[in-house]
């Protein structure tokens, strides 16, 4: 089991644009085989910070996963949305 914890940091007038690209990001990977859980969160005292976390069976389907035409091509758009780099964490299970 593979866990990512994706944050972004959006631009306070891009939030909308970036919740519409990352809905269709979210409806298409959650129907892709090996995707567990794929959630979008929202923290509560800074809206700007949006947090995907995700849950793949394998590290195997996670890279299928990265080169998905849906996330190659909708990934680059919300880059563009956001104040600073994202911090990515690909994680295992220890405990």
């Amino acid at each position: 089991m593979v866990k990512v914890i994706a944050k972004f940091f959006v631009k306070a007038d891009k939030i909308e644009e970036f919740l519409k690209l990352a809905n269709e990001l979210v409806e298409k990977t959650r129907n892709e085989e090996g995707c567990v859980n794929y959630n979008l969160l929202q923290d509560v005292k800074n809206k700007q910070t949006l947090i995907m976390v995700e849950e793949w069976e394998s590290a195997e389907v996670l890279n299928k996963h990265m080169s998905s035409a849906h996330f190659t091509s909708i990934i680059p758009k919300i880059g563009v949305l956001a104040d600073k780099k994202e911090e990515i964490s690909v994680c295992k299970v220890v405990l």
